[in-house]
């Protein structure tokens, strides 16, 4: 028997259910907050990723999946294509390609597959789903501005609260310009000079060629060094500092809870400025939900014009292990099961369930088959967790009423055709 490849996995009803319910709330959101949909290639060059995430990060060093293309067009053949590991870099390549600063278009979101070679855990698979929006555009249209990060924050909030994840915390911190990571990097260096030999291998390796990724070490025989550790939040320029002021004073304004994490610096590159993480207790050691930041230079990086901006990445896969809600309650169940009587009552049965799946009221309808006895066709209705059977036998169909029977409380009445969407759709 072939498997799922080890670190993907089959998403199955029930399940799915509450994986659309996560989606339909995110999209109701992102609607609320005037974000629009791009959808991006699921591969793209290594170049995009190595310039825009940084070669330095474990992402682009160890956890990419990237393959030569073997093309038929000549001109294919020795590029090197990778499965987008994160997708960022991805919609801001498309920001400048398709030049979307002249068309307004400066906030976009995006849902869909990622991919990473990591060790497959709880919540973490090497094919996973993420949701994510970014707001890009000129300093005119205020993108570098400290409100558009509360906005995001805000919005995230707002989004975690929609979907009923409860006890999350905001964790917030500001990795300043290039500058200051350049002087926080040197200061960084020669504080592990004399400590980095007793960590562990990725730490040595990261004191060497970028010091700021040993924050974001794991191992707990390494944390009491790392707290030893200068802080961020020491080298920050005054521009800076007033700019992550800012963003804390519209937090506190419209009722938004964080907790400052100096230690806090994400796992890419791009980063500038404004970074966070929100969190949830459910999901254990590794208990980060989603995360973003700003990525002011990104765009240049990439070959593209000035446009800060930020954004953040929710890993789906994380968020559904987060909610309260089960599975089976977020899955359809139906309304109503059509239990055909006697031969030749499929045909008036399939009438009926057209009528009533094209009426006004959206309602669920499961049909039967006329082979069935009638106990058959309850114990189908009772296995799918419908709420009414309807009965459909000549005697029924030549009067044009039916059986309607409530599988809950066992009431059975009569209803005329034309009424049964509108009884039905009763609770």
């Amino acid at each position: 028997m072939i498997k799922a490849v080890r670190g993907t996995r089959d998403l199955l009803p029930p399940d799915t259910a509450l994986w659309n319910f996560v989606e339909s709330a995110v999209r109701e959101v992102f609607r609320a907050y005037n974000f629009q949909e791009i959808r991006t290639p699921i591969f793209e060059s290594t170049e995009l990723f190595a310039r825009g995430v940084g070669e330095e990060t474990d992402i682009v060093a160890k956890e990419m999946f990237t393959w030569e293309d073997r093309g038929r067009a000549e001109s294919d053949k020795g590029q090197s294509l990778t499965l987008r590991p994160e997708n960022t870099a991805g919609v801001v390549r498309a920001y400048i390609e398709h030049q979307l600063e002249k068309r307004g278009l400066n906030k976009l979101f995006y849902m869909g597959p990622q991919f990473r070679r990591e060790r497959p855990q709880k919540g973490r698979y090497r094919q996973f789903f993420q949701i994510g929006a970014e707001v890009i555009g000129p300093k005119s249209a205020g993108s570098e501005s400290p409100a558009r990060d509360a906005e995001i924050l805000e919005l995230l909030a707002t989004l975690l609260d929609r979907v009923g994840i409860t006890g999350w915390t905001l964790e917030l911190n500001s990795v300043g310009c290039p500058a200051d990571r350049a002087r926080f990097n040197e200061a960084l260096r020669k504080a592990l000079e004399p400590v980095v030999a007793k960590m562990c291998a990725d730490c040595q390796r990261r004191a060497v060629t970028n010091p700021l990724r040993v924050l974001d070490c794991k191992v707990p025989e390494d944390q009491p060094i790392i707290e030893t550790l200068p802080r961020i939040n020491q080298f920050l320029d005054e521009g800076c500092r007033q700019h992550f002021d800012e963003v804390q004073q519209i937090l506190q304004s419209v009722g938004v809870p964080f907790k400052l994490n100096d230690r806090l610096v994400r796992g890419l590159d791009y980063y500038t400025r404004t970074a966070f993480e929100f969190t949830h207790g459910a999901l254990g050691a590794q208990n980060a939900i989603l995360g973003g930041g700003r990525y002011d230079g990104l765009s240049e990086a990439l070959g593209g014009p000035a446009a800060p901006g930020i954004g953040f990445a929710i890993g789906e896969d994380r968020l559904v292990l987060s909610l309260a809600k089960s599975a089976e309650d977020a899955a359809a169940k139906p309304d109503v099961y059509i239990a055909p009587l006697g031969a030749g009552m499929n045909r008036e049965a399939a009438r009926l369930a057209r009528e009533l799946r094209r009426s006004e009221r959206n309602l669920v309808v499961e049909l039967g088959d006329e082979s069935f006895r009638l106990k058959k066709s309850f114990e189908a209705a009772d296995k799918l967790k419908s709420r009414y059977i309807l009965i459909v036998g000549e005697n029924e169909a030549k009067a044009g009423a039916f059986a309607l029977k409530n599988l809950a409380t066992g009431e059975q009445v009569t209803v005329p055709r034309a009424e049964l969407a509108d009884r039905i759709a009763k609770a």
